[in-house]
């Protein structure tokens, strides 16, 4: 046997991620446009304890109420926003996973 690695692939190596990738897409696609539309968490205490009218709005939303600006079909906007949001949080975490790997290998 040869004691040779061979250098692994982009595939090979991030197999993982871009399978709970592959995950959190299909989740998105098919549970997100099921999401309740009733409001939850702040939104819905300012509303019980009556205090909601004192709310400013955001000065800049990205995905406003999860949708994106422009795109009539309301399935299809909550699913690119989704999908984006997805994509956003996975390139994050790729960059600082490559970050650390980097400092790392900086210190040996």
């Amino acid at each position: 046997m040869s004691t040779e690695q061979h250098p692994r692939t982009f595939l090979e190596r991030y197999r993982w991620a871009l399978a709970g990738l592959l995950i959190a897409a299909l989740v998105v696609i098919f549970l997100a446009p099921a999401a309740s539309s009733d409001p939850d968490g702040l939104d819905r205490v300012s509303e019980d304890k009556g205090f909601v009218e004192k709310a400013k709005e955001p000065a800049y939303e990205w995905l406003p109420d999860y949708t994106i600006p422009g795109v009539d079909n309301e399935w299809a906007s909550v699913v690119l926003a989704g999908l984006i949001g997805v994509g956003i949080v996975f390139g994050v975490t790729l960059a600082l996973g490559a970050a650390v790997r980097a400092s790392r290998r900086a210190r040996t």
